[in-house]
C-alpha cells in the first residue's frame, strides 16, 4: 500500500480545516442541527465504548497488528478481541499521545496533545511535580495538576448532545485534591472506580481493592509467621485504594470483572431509558502490581511465575471486553454500538517483567518494537487499536497509516454528531470518513500536505533504558526523529548526537539510524519539528546549570 497516498485520503476529508488547530466541527458527519433533524425521523446516533486500557503494548494481543504475527501475539490470548477485529479494522500504526498515563489520557479527553495542554507527565498529588530527577535537567512548567472541568471535555460535549456517559475504572485524568480527580466533573454522569491515582492498591476483591491488605498479604506469603499481624483490609487507607466499590469487597472477584458487571448494568440502565450511552471503560490491567488472576493461570503453564501473572492480566482485560459486548447483546443494541480497543501507551518492559520471549528481563518484552513505556522508541508509543460496529467497514489487513490517541476526540464527536465549541484548538484528526469507507481510496489530488504527529515528554520517568529520557519526536509519513533533550549520549551506540531518525514504516523495531546518510530527509523531518512544537507551545527541558531551556539543534552544528 502506498502509504503516503493513503494517509492523503484519510486527511481529504478535513480539507476545510487546518491541521494545527484542526477546528473539526463541520466533519462528515452530521452537525449537531444535523444529527437533531435525524433523531426527529427516529435515526438515533451510535452508542459509543471506548475500551482504553492501561499499560498494554501493541503486541501484548492475539490479534496481530502488524502485518505478521508475533512471538508475543501467539503468547496471548484474547479470543473477544479477536472476534472484535473480525467484524472492523485494526491499526498498525495506532500511538498513544504519550508514553506514560495522564497526557495520554487527557489528549483524549481533550483533543489537544500533551505539548498543548502542558499535562506532559502523570499526575498524583494537587500541586506536585512528580518528575524523577535528572542528572542534568529540570522539567519545565507543567500542568502539575492535570485536567479539570472544562466544557470542551469530550464527555461534556457528548452529554450536552443526549448522551448517558459512564466512566468506569481508572481515570488519571487530574490530580488528588483537585476536580480533574473526580470524572463526575469533567463530564460523566456515573462514575465506577475512577479517581486520581493511576493504579489500584489490589486486583482482589479478597484485598477490598487495598493497598494495605494486599501488602500485608504478600508478607504473609513469605514470612507465615507474621500472618497473624495482616491488618483488616480497611486499614491504612492509602491514595492506591480503589474507591466505590464496597459491594464487591471480601468477595473472590478480580478487580476488572466487577468493573464490567457494573458498567454493564449501566449500560443496561441507558438502554432502558432510551438513551444513546458513550461508556469509557478503563480497566486498571494491565498496570502494575503484576498479580495473578486465577481464573486463566492454567492457560499460561510454561512461563514464568511474573509473566504468567502479567498474561492472565491480558486475559482479564479481554473478558471484560466479552463481558460488555455480551451486554449489548443482550440489550439489543449490538449493531448500533461503536467500540474502540486501544490503550493508554506501550507496554511495561523496563521493570517489573520477567522473562521475554528472547530470554531478557527487560526492555524487550514489545517486541519486534523497541523498549517501552515511558520510552520515545516504538514500544513506549505504539499500542493495539481495533475500531468495530455500527458503520465501521470490515477489513481483512491492517490499516498502515499513522494515527494518535488525540484522533479519538474528534471522531468520537463526528460520530455522534456533537460539534465542538468555537475557538476550541485541536490536535486531532477525525478519521470517521475512513472507518466507513469499505477500502482506502487512491486519489491523492484533493489532500493536504503530510500529517506531523508531535510526541512530547520533557521529564524523566522513574526507570532506566532505551529511550527513556527526556525528549520530542515526531512521526511524518513513513519517518520518526527524536530529539533527546540531554545533551550528553545515553546509549554508546548514538554517536551522532541527539538526534535519531527512522524509517519506521519498514523499520519498525528501529534498528537503523539513518540521521548520517538521509541528510535531506533529516533536514525536513527537524523543520517539520521546529514547526510542530512552535505551533502547539511544547515547553522544552531546562538545563539546571544555566536555567535556560534546551533548545532544538542546528544541523549545522551536528
Amino acid at each position: 500500500m502506498n502509504r503516503a497516498i493513503a494517509a492523503a485520503v484519510i486527511l481529504a476529508a478535513l480539507a476545510c480545516c487546518a491541521f494545527a488547530s484542526c477546528a473539526l466541527a463541520s466533519s462528515t458527519f452530521a452537525s449537531s442541527a444535523t444529527a437533531d433533524r435525524a433523531d426527529a425521523r427516529g435515526d438515533r446516533p451510535p452508542n459509543i465504548i471506548l475500551f482504553l486500557v492501561d499499560d498494554l503494548g501493541q503486541q501484548d494481543v492475539s490479534v496481530p497488528m502488524l502485518a505478521e504475527s508475533s512471538a508475543l501475539n501467539r503468547r496471548y490470548r484474547t479470543p473477544n478481541l479477536e472476534r472484535l477485529a473480525a467484524r472492523g479494522v485494526r491499526f498498525s500504526n495506532a500511538y498513544a499521545a504519550a508514553p506514560v498515563c495522564t497526557p495520554s489520557r487527557t489528549a483524549i479527553l481533550t483533543g489537544q496533545s500533551p505539548a498543548r495542554t502542558g499535562i506532559t507527565y502523570w499526575t498524583l498529588q494537587r500541586d506536585t511535580d512528580q518528575t524523577s530527577r535528572h542528572p542534568r535537567l529540570d522539567p519545565p512548567k507543567w500542568t502539575v495538576n492535570g485536567a479539570q472541568p472544562s466544557d470542551a471535555n469530550l464527555p461534556a460535549l457528548l452529554r450536552a448532545r443526549g448522551y448517558r456517559t459512564i466512566h468506569a475504572g481508572k481515570a488519571h485524568f487530574g490530580a488528588n485534591g483537585t476536580d480533574g480527580a473526580d470524572p463526575l466533573r469533567l463530564g460523566f454522569d456515573i462514575n465506577i472506580g475512577g479517581h486520581a491515582a493511576g493504579a489500584p492498591g489490589s486486583f482482589l476483591g479478597t484485598d477490598h481493592f487495598k493497598d494495605a491488605a494486599r501488602k500485608a498479604r504478600a508478607s504473609a506469603a513469605t514470612a507465615p509467621a507474621t500472618s497473624a499481624a495482616i491488618p483488616p483490609a480497611d486499614a491504612a487507607p492509602s491514595v492506591w485504594d480503589v474507591p466505590g466499590l464496597a459491594a464487591w469487597h471480601g468477595r473472590d472477584i478480580w478487580l476488572d470483572d466487577a468493573l464490567a458487571r457494573e458498567a454493564s448494568a449501566a449500560v443496561a440502565t441507558a438502554v432502558s431509558e432510551g438513551r444513546p450511552f458513550y461508556l469509557s471503560f478503563c480497566p486498571y490491567g494491565v498496570h502494575a502490581p503484576i498479580m495473578a488472576d486465577a481464573r486463566f493461570a492454567a492457560d499460561y503453564p510454561d512461563l514464568d511465575p511474573i509473566e504468567r501473572a502479567y498474561a492472565t492480566m491480558v486475559a482479564a482485560v479481554d473478558e471484560a471486553l466479552g463481558q460488555l459486548v455480551a451486554q449489548c447483546e443482550r440489550s439489543g443494541v449490538l449493531d448500533s454500538t461503536v467500540i474502540v480497543f486501544t490503550s493508554d501507551n506501550g507496554g511495561l518492559s523496563a521493570h517489573a517483567r520477567g522473562a521475554a520471549p528472547d530470554g531478557a528481563t527487560a526492555h524487550t518484552h514489545n517486541a519486534p518494537l523497541r523498549s517501552g513505556k515511558g520510552s520515545a522508541y516504538e514500544g513506549g508509543l505504539r499500542v493495539p487499536l481495533v475500531v468495530a460496529g455500527a458503520g465501521v467497514a470490515r477489513r481483512e489487513a491492517p490499516v498502515d497509516v499513522p494515527v494518535v490517541g488525540t484522533d479519538l476526540y474528534p471522531t468520537v464527536l463526528a460520530l455522534a454528531g456533537a460539534t465542538m465549541p468555537a475557538g476550541h484548538a485541536c490536535d486531532g484528526v477525525d478519521l470517521a470518513p475512513m472507518l466507513r469507507a469499505a477500502s482506502i481510496g487512491t486519489d491523492p489530488g484533493a489532500a493536504p500536505a503530510e500529517r506531523t504527529i508531535l510526541f512530547h515528554q520533557p521529564h524523566r520517568w522513574g526507570p532506566v533504558g532505551p529511550g527513556i529520557e527526556p525528549f520530542t519526536a515526531i512521526r511524518r509519513g513513513d519517518w520518526k526523529l527524536v530529539f533527546f533533550h540531554d545533551p550528553l549520549v545515553q546509549e554508546p551506540a548514538s554517536t551522532r548526537g541527539r538526534l535519531q531518525l527512522f524509517e519506521v514504516a519498514c523499520d519498525p523495531g528501529e534498528t537503523r539510524d539513518r540521521a548520517a546518510d538521509a541528510p535531506e530527509r533529516l533536514h525536513a523531518m527537524l523543520a517539520a519539528m521546529k514547526a510542530a512544537v512552535a505551533e502547539q507551545g511544547a515547553r522544552m527541558s531546562v538545563e539546571r546549570a544555566t536555567g535556560r531551556p534546551v533548545e532544538l539543534p542546528e544541523l549545522g552544528n551536528r
